[in-house]
């Protein structure tokens, strides 16, 4: 049997409200070999959930963020009943610069896929959960995406231009939606794509952390994700993948028609 959502999202509630909020915008920011940012916020979340997974799920492993890689790489070629996919912080930048955009990104993997997702938002208190062929819900109300009665160039996108090479320049110069903003998080950007609030997605590499819990609850919401090459997004691997996704599948459709021509075989795996 699997755990319960509500179970679930109690032990991260608590682990953001204790360990995260307390530490918001006054933590040391350090700096990992790749460059991005960790702090002392990221390991009391990984050490406090790691020991209340451990207790209450002890037939599952855990992998998370901070790990080592070679232990990341070790868990995911284990035959686990179940494997935790946690990201303690997403959003470490923006969490040390005091902008209150960031989250805590758990998801179940069973059998190499995506079945329970949460991900939750201590500045908003929005819990995001999902589970697979479910649905998913914020706050307890089930989530839908709304519909969009709107051609792709009155859309708003949500863009991480830092990894998309080439791909970003043609955007800039040209593109085809009305706005653009990037977030910093993103596990909470697949949320708020799920809730409608932005309408498509494009994001160049994302780690199995970063997209664990949200693709399943935009999915599980009506959405629709794939990688720039038109693979499923999910794939049990530490290699980054990119994200081009839509709440409305008419979108998506047109989004991904646009990118493909324009990038002329760009992107990422």
């Amino acid at each position: 049997m699997l755990p319960h959502l509500d179970d679930l999202a109690t032990l991260v509630k608590a682990a953001a409200r204790e360990e995260l909020l307390p530490r918001f915008a006054g933590t040391e920011r350090l700096f990992k070999a790749d460059g991005s940012v960790v702090t002392e916020a990221d390991f009391a979340v990984q050490k406090r959930l790691t020991a209340r997974l451990q207790e209450r799920y002890p037939e599952f492993a855990l992998l998370s963020e901070e790990m080592d890689a070679l232990r990341q790489q070790e868990l995911l070629e284990q035959d686990n009943a179940g494997l935790w996919c946690l990201d303690p912080l997403d959003g470490t930048s923006n969490f040390t610069a005091g902008l209150p955009f960031f989250t805590i990104s758990l998801a179940l993997l069973i059998e190499h896929k995506p079945v329970l997702g949460i991900v939750y938002d201590p500045i908003r208190d929005e819990c995001f959960t999902a589970q697979r062929d479910l649905g998913a819900w914020l706050n307890g109300v089930r989530l839908r995406v709304p519909s969009v009665d709107l051609p792709l160039r009155r859309c708003l996108a949500v863009v991480d231009f830092k990894r998309l090479g080439p791909l970003a320049a043609k955007l800039a110069v040209r593109p085809p939606y009305s706005s653009q903003r990037n977030l910093g998080s993103v596990a909470l950007e697949w949320c708020w794509l799920a809730a409608g609030r932005f309408h498509v997605y494009l994001h160049g590499k994302q780690k199995l952390w970063d997209y664990a819990a949200g693709a399943l609850i935009l999915s599980e919401a009506g959405g629709r994700a794939e990688t720039l090459r038109g693979e499923p997004i999910f794939s049990i691997e530490l290699q980054p993948r990119s994200v081009v996704a839509a709440g409305d599948r008419r979108l998506f459709d047109e989004w991904k028609t646009w990118l493909t021509e324009c990038s002329d075989g760009i992107g990422s795996p």
